[in-house]
């Protein structure tokens, strides 16, 4: 209550509504599975279209892993996922090395760049994440910026550089009053005042060293352009980045170290920055305070491994007048990446590391909106490895009790051995799909099968944006179909629809549809998708809409409030024809009194609510009953 301890008018807002529930997303969805670059360990980001996901996990091409080619099924899926209608999708890149060795599958330059004098060692570029999209071509561009002097002030004034910059210093005259090159300019943060350190170690120049007229100061930045070798990712270029590693100065850019290091600023970094470069250790991802912006220039411009050009032919390109732009590239060709190994189902479930960093399944426990999993391509073949996928896929979906696992089946199975793989599990947390889908391959131009996940996730989608969860996700067209690898017929979807088999069938004059909407559990009361996905919705919209509840007094006054609050967010269900009931109290029931909390469970702080639904289930078989009638007869 407020304190009230001066005389006054004192007006106060306050509320006489119950609290309300929002309904939660239903679409979002989590495939898992091998891509052709990307981030493995970073907790994935959403994507909303297919050349988002190719921005950051490369393109359709085919997998080359060490056993073999294999389809690209996760880009397939995500086309698939979005051309059916889906809206936001969440990615895990997994991988598996062919050897035990930290950087397998990871590109890097052949050849470090080694300077002829610095401390700093080495110059060292890789790929950032492992696959063969990492192979391809760095340019890194010395450029020479305007001068930064004004020599019409007096004394004269340095605009626009900043603390620890590299500039190139031009005295006029000759000979001139002190030698031109390249100097690394400081400003101390107290006085405000510049030295100018060369190179050779000599002295170090003052502002009041340069003030004669015609004197410049340019500073020096470097671009950065990757280009993926095959084409699988967009062209990356990062401009005019400082030298030194030490380079913080507030408000400037990252240095070229900061920008590309190992562990960036940000996780948005990480996802999208295509390569890592540091000097000294390979691995290493801090520098030392040995290591400032001239060794960096030395690295980039003097000797190379072998040599590129003399240094003095270098610097002299870089400075020369007669040229609309100072600029000197050097280029380095990334090489060795590749695509690991055919994962396994270990690497489907993924680890978390000591530092949270989660691959895999595991990836997804962390991001709350995920409604649907899926694993594409993980069950090409019917394998332990492909049978353990599918355990792991289910257990993720029970365990993170709001969401479903789309389960493809085996590609190639007949009717019976599809029978024989279903009747495995049994989770009313998965649905099952049969056959395999037949489109034109983008890659090949030719007819290609591909898993129904993707395409189920999509028509998931679209079926809750368009009518509504409580609607089972059957009867819709495949929009991308030309065919499925198994034409069944109606006998044959008789035989699988019992068995919870949820097929794909094609129908003269309506197309090729998804006709099946039954989940992998043995209990009846959980035999619809619709039914278990709408339970889902229901339980985490009151979940989420509650929480204002915890720590709340236990008495008669709260459990009226959190009555009202579940029974509004129910009438508003029934109102949109999701319970089935011609009257409210038919529809469902809240109860959160006496009746359902005993004093025991009072003196432990438990508020206990029951809530009675009555779901709509769907109309499977549609039964007309026709007989002869006559005129004269009465019903």
């Amino acid at each position: 209550m407020p304190e009230y301890l001066a005389p006054g008018v004192f007006v106060e807002e306050t509320s006489f509504r119950a609290k309300s529930i929002e309904g939660v997303s239903t679409t979002t969805t989590g495939f898992v599975g091998p891509c052709r670059y990307g981030p493995l360990d970073i907790e994935p980001d959403v994507i909303t279209s297919l050349v988002e996901f190719e921005r950051v996990y490369g393109s359709k091409a085919q997998l080359a892993f060490s056993e073999g080619t294999l389809d690209n099924y996760m880009w397939n899926a995500v086309r698939a996922f979005f051309e059916e209608g889906g809206k936001r999708l969440y990615v895990s890149r997994i991988f598996n090395p062919v050897s035990g060795a930290d950087l397998s599958g990871y590109a890097a330059a052949q050849s470090d760049f080694v300077a002829g004098s610095p401390p700093s060692g080495h110059f060292h570029v890789r790929a950032r994440f492992p696959g063969a999209a990492g192979n391809g071509r760095v340019t890194i561009t010395l450029q020479l910026g305007p001068s930064r002097l004004d020599t019409n002030s007096s004394p004269a004034v340095l605009r626009g550089a900043t603390d620890r910059d590299i500039v190139y210093i031009d005295f006029p005259g000759s000979p001139p009053a002190h030698p031109d090159g390249f100097y690394h300019a400081r400003q101390d943060p107290i006085s405000k005042a510049w030295s100018f350190k060369p190179g050779d170690g000599s002295a170090s120049l003052t502002i009041a060293d340069l003030g004669a007229v015609g004197t410049s100061v340019r500073t020096v930045t470097a671009t950065v352009t990757f280009e993926s070798a095959e084409g699988d990712l967009p062209t990356f270029v990062a401009a005019e980045l400082p030298l030194d590693p030490l380079h913080t100065s507030a408000g400037t850019p990252d240095s070229l170290f900061a920008y590309f290091a190992a562990e960036p600023a940000s996780q948005a970094r990480a996802r999208s920055i295509p390569i890592v470069i540091t000097m000294g250790d390979p691995d290493a991802t801090t520098l030392g305070d040995g290591n400032d912006g001239l060794d960096v220039f030395d690295a980039l411009t003097g000797t190379g491994s072998p040599p590129l050009s003399p240094p003095d032919i270098l610097v002299a390109n870089l400075v020369r007048d007669d040229a609309t732009v100072a600029e000197r590239s050097l280029f380095l060709l990334l090489t060795g990446g590749n695509d690991g190994k055919i994962p396994l189902a270990d690497n489907y479930l993924g680890t978390v590391d000591a530092k949270d960093r989660a691959t895999g399944l595991r990836a997804f426990e962390a991001i709350e909106d995920i409604s649907i999993v899926a694993a594409p391509g993980s069950s090409y073949a019917d394998t332990n490895q492909s049978r353990s996928t599918i355990g792991h896929l289910i257990n993720h979906a029970e365990k993170m009790r709001y969401r479903i696992a789309v389960v493809d089946s085996v590609k190639g199975q007949t009717v019976a051995e599809v029978r024989k793989l279903r009747g495995v599990y049994d989770s009313s947390h998965a649905a099952f799909y049969y056959p395999w889908v037949k489109i034109i391959d983008p890659v090949t131009q030719q007819e290609n099968h591909y898993p129904p996940s993707g395409f189920v996730a999509g028509i998931y989608a679209r079926n809750d944006i368009e009518r509504a969860v409580y609607k089972a996700p059957a009867n819709e067209v495949v929009n991308l179909a030309i065919g499925f690898e198994t034409m069944l017929n109606k006998a044959q979807q008789e035989v699988l629809n019992p068995e919870g088999v949820n097929c794909f069938r094609y129908f003269e004059g309506r197309g090729m549809r998804l006709w099946g909407a039954r989940t992998m559990s043995s209990d009846p009361e959980w035999k619809y998708v619709n039914i278990r996905r709408y339970f889902a919705y229901l339980e985490r919209s009151i979940d989420k809409g509650t929480q204002w509840a915890v720590f709340e007094p236990n008495g008669e006054r709260l459990w009226a409030n959190v009555r009202s609050t579940v029974a509004d967010f129910l009438l508003n269900e029934w109102q949109n024809g999701a319970l089935l009931g011609d009257k409210p109290e038919k529809a469902y029931f809240v109860k959160c009194d006496r009746s359902t909390m005993s004093q025991n469970d009072l003196d432990n702080g438990r508020l206990i609510c029951l809530v009675g639904v009555a779901a709509l289930k769907p109309a499977e078989f549609v039964i007309f009953r026709i007989g002869q009638w006559t005129a004269d007869r009465k019903i």
